[in-house]
């Protein structure tokens, strides 16, 4: 196959609340026809279920294909939560199922923050931060990934919304116990959400969803940051984590504009750009205004951006840039995946 930019390509992100798919031409500002399922895609002892995954993928490409009269899927890029660490099914059984069910000869396979990245920043140099119920940091100078944080809710995710609700429910069962740091004004916002105080234990450990309930607490300690001084103490303390993760995978300009500090030779960057995107960031200035300071503070040379598109935006750019030849973002065994050698 040669670089091809009038072809079909196919977009693909699955996450914990469904799948969506993109079909578009490759060339670049092409529209896309979208279709959505809200149901996520197992996980199970291997991973992410490949035979899952083409349950769905298949048939909504089969839908699209028909939809816009297409003939066939140039490339295909699945972006999907967990794919660094759950993918290994999908490496495994996706290229030849996708060459048999739909002639596809390109694949990309990408960590969610890979396709957040192509969707906010395309396929220059910079960094993005990705900010719903987790939050992870990936960076890039074009020659490596570089990434922080996005390790779950036990053990990082600094700064997401689970961790501002959990810091936001901890202040309001202070307020209970009667004991320094606590906030009434979070406390009555926990009791008029989920109940009596001492009863929220029993409501929030049973549950498997608890990051996402964890999460959902965050808009309030929001909504009390501007006149709770221990709200708007959580909201500074989230700030500053977010930015120690984007500071440090941000690309640092050396003497020539390369990585001086890892003594790379990627794309010239006299200052990075961090992209700021999930939905976490719709809480607004509470958030964002001690972002950019501390931010500024950490990393001098950075400076926010708004993010040109989301991820499944993000990837279809991969499926384009792939079909055309043109795919810059750095490979990589888990983050991106790429397979082309079954082309003829």
């Amino acid at each position: 196959m040669t670089a091809d930019g009038g072809a079909w390509v196919l977009g693909v992100d699955s996450g914990g609340s469904g799948v969506r798919f993109a079909l578009g031409r490759a060339e670049e500002g092409s529209p896309a026809e979208v279709l959505a399922s809200d149901e996520p895609v197992r996980t199970g002892p291997a991973g992410i279920d490949a035979g899952h995954l083409l349950g769905h993928l298949v048939p909504a490409a089969m839908e699209l294909l028909a939809r816009t009269g297409a003939d066939r899927v140039a490339a295909v890029a699945v972006g999907a939560a967990g794919m660094a660490s759950l993918g290994d099914d999908l490496r495994a059984k996706l290229p030849a199922a996708l060459a048999g069910a739909l002639n596809v000869r390109r694949l990309a396979l990408a960590a969610d923050g890979v396709t957040a990245y192509a969707g906010a920043l395309g396929q220059r140099p910079g960094a993005v931060v990705a900010a719903g119920t987790g939050m992870i940091a990936l960076g890039t100078d074009l020659t490596r990934w570089r990434r922080a944080d996005g390790w779950g809710h036990l053990l990082g995710d600094c700064g997401g919304g689970a961790w501002i609700g959990r810091a936001g429910l901890e202040a309001a069962m202070r307020a209970h116990d009667g004991r320094r740091g606590g906030s009434a004004a979070l406390r009555a916002r926990a009791e008029a959400l989920f109940g009596p105080a001492a009863e929220l234990p029993g409501l929030l450990y049973p549950r498997t969803d608890r990051p996402a309930v964890l999460a959902s607490f965050a808009p309030e300690v929001a909504h009390c940051a501007a006149s709770d001084p221990v709200a708007a103490s959580i909201l500074r303390e989230a700030a500053r984590n977010i930015a120690e993760s984007a500071a440090a995978v941000c690309p640092e300009a050396g003497p020539d504009g390369g990585d001086s500090a890892h003594g790379t030779t990627g794309e010239s960057v006299s200052e990075c750009e961090v992209a700021l995107t999930g939905g976490l960031f719709h809480i607004g200035d509470a958030l964002l205004v001690p972002v950019r300071q501390e931010l500024a503070a950490l990393a001098p040379h950075a400076r926010t951006v708004p993010a040109a598109g989301d991820p499944l935006a993000g990837a279809l750019l991969i499926a384009s840039a792939l079909a055309r030849e043109e795919l810059r973002l750095p490979h990589h065994p888990r983050m991106l995946w790429v397979t082309t050698e079954r082309d003829g």
